[in-house]
């Protein structure tokens, strides 16, 4: 696919929401490694190109379905960064009064159905989405995140065969790092090319660097419109990687070799699009301003999980109905 040119102030939109969710993520690793935080967290960095450059083209209205390494996609989305990192913390200030945790952040005003701890379980929620706004004639768009692992798991044929078969607007976005958990991609499966699947629902399968948040960017807006016209399903792949383990506590080299990971390391999205964005003349001053706003943007919320109050046990049947 060849890249578009875009204007500087889409450019620095993207850079932005890259920075914005790699300054979040480091920041919970941070906390989370000082053992003050419980639960479980599974990081999105090195793969913020695929939820920047989808989510640009969503409106508040529109459905996001994620996974469980979804930290990523629902600050993309619009949910507020401290109630994410409150949610994550267990407080309950979070987005779900800290019931939820890493797995389970879900907000409806801003359309984020939620993160989700079982495999590829997000697809046909989305199909349901989307489902809904075909009956009540809208106009909206629901969009599903999903990794390498889910695609060959039953719930990805019933969602998008009935996504294909009713003509619903969905985008269903594979975000392929090559390792569900341990497991390479290509010892799992036949067929490695994820987009070439959508063949078989009579749908559009677009395959994109899931690192070049441009490349991304160009490919989801048109999956999208396609969407939004009435036009139909569109599944993305979008080829990129976690450089860092699976979950925070594995060191994610006994299954990858070190020189795998500093390959992709050096196609970093976020470095990418900061090297292409200086030889397009963005000042270097605006990038380092950015980052810091971004960072600024984190600690606030950082202060603001670690400074709210913890959950009271004596709530604990609370939202509890059998």
């Amino acid at each position: 696919m060849t890249n578009p040119t875009l204007p500087p102030a889409t450019l620095i939109a993207l850079y932005r929401s890259m920075h914005r969710m790699r300054a979040f993520e480091l920041r919970i690793q941070q906390v989370f490694r000082s053992g003050v935080m419980p639960g479980f967290i599974h990081l999105y960095i090195g793969e913020e190109a695929v939820a920047a450059g989808v989510c640009v083209h969503l409106a508040a209205t529109d459905y996001v379905t994620s996974t469980h390494r979804g930290h990523g996609h629902a600050i993309a989305k619009g949910l507020p960064m401290e109630e994410v990192f409150a949610e994550i913390w267990g407080k309950p200030a979070g987005s779900n009064g800290g019931r939820g945790g890493s797995m389970h952040i879900y907000d409806p005003s801003c359309g984020f159905l939620g993160t989700n701890g079982i495999v590829a379980a997000g697809i046909p929620i989305a199909s349901g989405a989307a489902t809904a706004v075909q009956v009540l004639g809208g106009t909206q768009v629901a969009v599903s995140f999903f990794g390498d692992g889910a695609v060959n798991n039953a719930a990805f044929h019933e969602g998008i065969n009935l996504a294909a078969a009713w003509n619903l607007p969905a985008v269903f976005v594979c975000e392929n790092n090559l390792y569900a958990t341990e497991m390479p991609f290509e010892k799992a499966t036949r067929n490695t090319s994820v987009a070439s699947r959508g063949a078989a629902y009579g749908i559009p399968g677009v395959a994109v660097d899931g690192n070049d948040v441009i490349e991304v960017y160009a490919a989801a807006e048109a999956a999208v419109a396609h969407a939004r016209a009435g036009q139909g399903p569109t599944l993305l792949e979008c080829k990129t990687y976690r450089p860092v383990g699976h979950f925070e506590g594995d060191p994610g080299i006994g299954y990858r070799t070190r020189e795998e990971i500093a390959e992709w390391k050096a196609r970093d999205p976020i470095q990418l699009l900061h090297a292409r964005m200086l030889s397009g003349g963005v000042a270097e001053d605006t990038l380092v301003a950015i980052a810091r706003e971004c960072q600024l943007e984190v600690e606030h919320a950082y202060e603001s999980a670690k400074n709210s109050p913890e959950a009271d046990p004596a709530t604990f049947a609370q939202f509890v109905y059998a």
